[in-house]
């Protein structure tokens, strides 16, 4: 009784084994098989190298591609991922510097295959929003970060502010979060910026009001104390808005500042003293404002400024 062969590899054996065992030649053995001279003779050939192994199925997938990228242009872009921590659309505009032109999705391709893409939870859901364009200085947003490691077991905090139309920021380390240092970052900002601030938009920091932690307390709830930070506002004739309590998204712009510095800065860098935090957040500052932005199109904070 015959039985069919459980596989290609039992299939082809069974073709090779007369002529391994001279009971055949391979011109006499192509004449009967459906397969040529040519495959019988390379079933051979694998055979006696490998054994059975040798007749199992291989991947018939070309190891080259006369438009593969060249192993230096992937060298670059992981280079470039692990030290900058670029996404692909910043790496392609880094290296159109370089003068190496290639395809943001061929590097987002490359870093997928090396495991160097971020991995979300959820699915994304792309909605549709209409936005309205910004001009410079139109809306400012300025909040306040934790420093996340003491230092000589101290704590300091980050001020931060960032123009909605440029990306343009203006980063300041002070060593307490309250009403002086707010007041003192607003004057600071104010001389740095080269555009004329039009509006302010915070939290609802103790800091920048008292809103929801002073106005029940005050003896005159219809007509409460001012925060300074409001008095300071009211002086410059600078609108102070304030995103509804527990929304920080309605702060998007300087939240996800505040995530590129946790990621491209604390968690790469290290300070020995208040000083040298003040210092190389001023370097990491301007380096910012001098990196191409996706929400930008390719452009500089400093470079959409001028336009």
């Amino acid at each position: 009784m015959k039985t069919m062969p459980n596989s290609t590899q039992e299939e082809k054996s069974r073709w090779i084994k007369p002529i391994l065992e001279g009971e055949i030649t391979i011109k006499d053995m192509a004449k009967v098989c459906p397969f040529s001279e040519r495959a019988l003779k390379y079933w051979l050939a694998l055979y006696r190298s490998y054994g059975i192994e040798g007749l199992r199925n291989r991947s018939t997938r070309p190891k080259t591609h006369p438009k593969e990228t060249p192993i230096r242009i992937k060298e670059r872009i992981l280079e470039l991922r692990k030290e900058k921590k670029r996404c692909a659309l910043k790496i392609g505009w880094e290296l159109e510097d370089e003068g190496i032109k290639i395809h943001h999705r061929t590097i987002g391709k490359i870093l997928k295959a090396e495991g160097l893409t971020r991995r979300y939870r959820t699915r994304k859901i792309n909605w549709k929003y209409v936005r309205i364009p910004f001009k410079r200085g139109e809306l400012v947003e300025i909040d306040v970060k934790f420093v996340p490691d003491k230092i000589e077991g101290k704590k300091y905090y980050q001020f931060t502010a960032i123009d909605c139309a440029s990306r343009w920021r203006y980063l300041q380390a002070y060593e307490n979060a309250d009403n002086v240092s707010a007041i003192s970052f607003l004057k600071e900002l104010i001389n740095a910026a080269d555009f004329k601030i039009q509006a302010i938009k915070t939290d609802n920091g103790s800091c920048f009001t008292n809103r929801y932690t002073g106005y029940n307390k005050s003896t005159d709830p219809l007509n409460p104390r001012l925060h300074a930070f409001d008095v300071l506002c009211n002086e410059l004739k600078i609108p102070h808005y304030l995103i509804d309590p527990g929304k920080p998204q309605q702060n998007a712009f300087v939240e996800r500042s505040h995530r590129e510095d946790q990621e491209k800065f604390y968690e790469q860098t290290h300070f020995k003293s208040f000083e040298e935090l003040k210092y190389k957040l001023r370097i990491w500052n301007t380096e910012y404002n001098n990196t191409k932005h996706c929400g930008l199109n390719g452009k500089t904070p400093n470079q959409a400024l001028r336009l």
